[in-house]
């Protein structure tokens, strides 16, 4: 039985601590929607809540479903909290109430979902963070496409990008996952039947996202990302019980790489493998300390090879150890790795025999793992051609590798040890006990001097002893045969003891290294958590990234215009990059592209520097300038260690950007508040007053009608009552934005049709649209939805009004809709088209703004809240408003304004009263 590492017990032991203090987070995962992720979430809950487990719903996405609606039945759910946002309340998860209740086990529907500004968090995945940190545990529901490292891809394979994603951390830490499969088959038949969306809707689902070959794929990614997932934690498992032996529930496979110059073929032969089998795969290079002393030319080769595996789609690995082949074992059986690729052995003879392969090893040692011999042509068993016979001198060779100055000191010692052992000898001191004194110099040159001048020291300490002690003295000649096995003995121990002192100094060194690394990133951590300033951030970041790798570094910003440009700081110029070493065209490529580009890449190679992008959550935030001119910076584990500085540095700079964000926010809701309120005192003051002349107007010009007034007297009554109307106008804007923007205004919901809402509109502007043709096209098929009819009745007047005003006399206007679906949400889009100038470049945002005009400088009447208002109206019944130009061979023929509304289920038609129910029906 093997015994487990303390320190693992240790670490594991701390991971169990941890995992009973927090709640377990379970994760229902589906391919796509329809699947009956949130269905089998109630089914569980129901389960557990006949068990005696305290259940609350947080969150349940039913969208309407009978079936779904029915297994909450009997479940205490939560009250949703009402947050105001652009002058309506939305329904958000209510964290708060979930932990005062601290039930032991929460629903929280759609992980994905982006919480409304004004939230505690952004995301719900970190309101599900909070609920397990106290303790509680979880339910949720996710979709392939929802988690972040398979976004891009499911949106190249659907057409449809889905913007709100997971990260995979919190899919990966979470404690179950539960697959809810379901074949497309089965699944384009509930969508006929009405069980997943309305049977319009889902037509034309099955039209977009919803088609068999995009369900087959993302059911393919799902079942992969569980296999994935449970292949870690079967990985885990087997670390944790210290199982060494291999269970090969999955293929993986290792390409051991050595030196040679035939390492390229061996990858190639192993990906070909890994392809036909579909195996995961890994390129192993394992760096002994003879490997450590190759050339240059010998390193290239290696790195090269081990680019080209990452390039064919391998994990690349590099490793430390002095047996390679009791290394990979170790590494094969801590990766569950099935098969290992080693190239065959060219050696032959005494040296075979003397230095057996690096394979045959393998193969007498790891009798629970495959071992595949490629013949890739002259290779021996680390992947080194003629290396064999330069191993078997490795000690001679090691002389070249340390200064000259070494050898000169080695000597020293010598001829001193040489001098106090003469003295001793005069003492009459036994001949044993200057070996040892020979003895102890060797040790102090091996771990002082290095490998080569110990042995150096060795050989020169036989010599000495028996020239100057052992008669015949001062002559190398012996006269006693038993000294020759003195001799040996000295010898063999003075070169073992060397070997192993140096041996014991790499790997002192290397540990070395590894923990100043360690400790420069927690270091760096540390103060990029304190940093409060972008500055701040790029002189930490340079500054630790000189210390560890020895280079220059420069970190690029974008501009407004997503430009980069070098932020220039107070960093030591011999550890920063200067502008004329940094290629702004490079730097911006690799920003664009977010992939890395220039020196150790395949794009742009002959670049001085090394761009990295600075990649965050969110978006990439910049990019980061590297050079270097050590030999080892281009090994894989370097290029890893700096990009995790990359990332630690991109995390940094996007939490300072989000709290400049929120400080933003934050002073632009102080001032929002402060104008609203001004706003809606100074209206309420000019209300009673217009309305009274608009009254008194109103009688003027009837009166005008009636009697025969001097001239010009009846054009002054009826301007004053048109004034008086527009002004009434303008203040009942401003008190409606005020109640929208404040958050008083309630919906009125109601199922209407929106042929209703565009004919009253229509009657209420009979006078402003005289003259002008309007074009309605409707759909008949239209569903119902649920309005605040008064509103929307004010939202069409005033997107017709602007029609009206911002285009000549006697245009026609087009009013339409059609319906259409959105992800897997269904909704109207409604657009008015006219034939005007259209919007001016660059305004079709500004447009929906507070106070912001289509024309500046113009005589047309109003202060630039019609459209904010309309933005505001939409936006409360939970749609979309926007602007665009008509255009007609490269020229703009007029603008379309367009808005969206949310379909919701309709309710049942209500069945009519049988004839015997004496019942009698008012006639129409």
């Amino acid at each position: 039985m093997i015994r487990p590492n303390p320190d693992e017990l240790l670490d594991r032991l701390q991971r169990e601590d941890e995992k009973r203090q927090r709640g377990r987070l379970k994760v229902f995962f589906g391919a796509s929607a329809g699947v009956g992720k949130t269905f089998a979430m109630l089914q569980a809950a129901r389960r557990r809540r006949e068990e005696g487990v305290d259940v609350v719903v947080g969150v349940a996405e039913t969208h309407g479903r009978k079936e779904t609606l029915a297994l909450l039945e009997g479940l205490e759910t939560l009250p949703p909290a009402r947050i105001a946002y652009r002058g309506r309340l939305l329904a958000e998860f209510d964290l708060d109430a979930a932990l005062a209740r601290k039930p032991q086990l929460v629903l929280v529907d759609e992980l994905a979902h982006s919480n409304v500004q004004g939230s505690r968090h952004m995301k719900r995945w970190q309101d599900v963070h909070e609920l397990l940190d106290a303790g509680i545990d979880v339910y949720t529901t996710v979709n392939v496409q929802h988690l972040e490292s398979l976004n891009d891809i499911v949106g190249r394979i659907t057409g449809i990008r889905v913007w709100e994603t997971v990260p995979d951390r919190v899919f990966d830490l979470a404690d179950e996952v539960t697959l809810v499969d379901l074949p497309p088959e089965e699944l384009l038949d509930r969508l006929r039947e009405g069980k997943v969306y309305l049977p319009t809707q889902a037509e034309h689902a099955v039209r977009n996202f919803f088609r068999k070959g995009n369900l087959i794929a993302l059911r393919e990614l799902a079942l992969r990302r569980t296999a994935d997932r449970v292949d870690a934690q079967m990985r885990e498992y087997r670390a944790d019980q210290s199982i060494e032996r291999i269970w090969r529930a999955r293929e993986r496979l290792i390409a051991c790489i050595g030196p040679g110059p035939e390492a390229a073929s061996l990858v190639r032969a192993a990906a070909r493998l890994a392809s036909s089998i579909k195996a995961d795969w890994l390129a192993v290079y394992v760096e002994t300390p003879t490997l450590q002393r190759l050339s240059d030319d010998a390193r290239k080769r290696t790195l090269d090879a081990l680019k080209l595996a990452s390039d064919l789609g391998a994990e690349t690995v590099t490793l430390d150890g002095a047996d390679a082949a009791a290394t990979l074992i170790d590494y094969a059986h801590m990766r569950n790795v099935s098969k290992l690729i080693v190239g065959a052995s060219a050696s032959k003879g005494w040296a075979r025999f003397m230095h057996r392969a690096v394979s045959e090893r393998l193969i007498a040692q790891a009798s629970d793992i495959d071992v595949t011999i490629v013949s890739t042509g002259s290779l021996d068993a680390t992947g080194n051609a003629g290396h064999m016979f330069s191993q078997r001198f490795t000690l001679w060779r090691d002389a070249g590798h340390s200064p000259l100055r070494a050898y000169l000191a080695a000597f020293g010692i010598g001829a001193a040890l040489t001098v106090i052992a003469s003295a001793l000898f005069a003492s009459q001191i036994a001949l044993t006990n200057l070996v040892m004194l020979y003895l102890l110099g060797v040790i102090f040159a091996a771990v002082r001097l290095g490998r080569g001048p110990g042995v150096m020291l060795s050989f020169m300490s036989v010599a000495a002893f028996d020239f100057f002690f052992v008669p015949p003295r001062m002559s190398l000649s012996v006269s006693d045969t038993q000294y020759l096995l003195t001799f040996f003995v000295m010898l063999l121990t003075s070169l073992t003891i060397s070997h192993l002192t140096s041996s014991l100094r790499r790997e002192a060194r290397i540990a070395s290294q590894r923990e100043r690394r360690t400790g420069a990133m927690y270091a760096m951590t540390k103060e990029l958590a304190a940093a409060l300033m972008t500055e701040q951030i790029i002189e930490i970041g340079t500054r630790h990234i000189a210390d560890v790798f020895q280079a220059r570094t420069a970190i690029l910003l974008p501009d407004s215009s997503e430009k980069v440009q070098q932020k220039v700081t107070e960093s030591d110029p011999n550890t920063s990059l200067d502008k004329t070493g940094v290629d702004l065209d490079v730097a911006q490529w690799v920003y664009d592209q977010q992939k890395p580009a220039g020196a150790g890449t395949d794009t742009l190679p002959a670049a001085h520097a090394l761009y990295l992008p600075l990649k965050a959550p969110m978006r990439t935030r910049g990019v980061l300038a590297f050079v270097s001119e050590r030999s080892d910076a281009a090994m894989p584990e370097q290029r890893r260690m700096l990009e995790t500085f990359a990332a630690q540095i991109a995390l940094a700079l996007e939490r300072v950007h989000y709290v400049e964000i929120a400080q933003d926010a934050l002073i632009n809701m102080e001032s929002e508040r402060l104008r609203n309120s001004l706003l809606s005192a100074i209206s309420h003051d000019l209300r009673t007053p217009l309305t009274s002349i608009v009254g008194f107007a109103s009688i003027l010009e009837e009166k005008a009608g009636d009697t025969q007034w001097p001239g010009g007297t009846q054009e002054i009554v009826h301007a004053i009552h048109e004034e008086a109307l527009r002004m009434s106008g303008v203040v009942t804007n401003l008190l409606d934005m005020a109640r929208l923007q404040s958050g008083a205004l309630r919906l009125n919901r109601q199922w209407s049709m929106l042929e209703e809402t565009v004919g009253a509109a229509l009657a209420t502007l009979k006078r402003t649209l005289e003259g002008r043709r309007v074009q309605v096209r409707i759909p008949r098929d239209l569903p119902l939805l649920q309005l605040d009819a008064v509103l929307m009745d004010r939202l069409f007047v005033n997107l017709l009004e602007n029609a009206a005003k911002y285009t000549p006399g006697g245009t026609d206007i087009q009013i339409g809709a059609r319906e259409e679906t959105s992800g897997d949400k269904p909704l109207v889009r409604v657009w008015i088209e006219d034939h005007g100038p259209g919007v001016p470049p660059g305004a079709s945002a500004r447009l929906f703004e507070k106070f912001t005009r289509g024309e500046k400088e113009s005589a047309l009447p109003g202060v630039g809240l019609g459209l904010a208002i309309c933005r505001a109206i939409v936006e409360a019944h939970g749609g979309e408003i926007g602007v665009e130009n008509r255009e007609e061979q490269g020229r703009v023929i007029g603008a379309r304004f367009w808005f969206t509304l949310p379909v919701s289920e309709p309710p049942p038609p209500v069945a009519e009263p049988a004839e015997d129910a004496h019942v009698q029906t008012p006639k129409a």
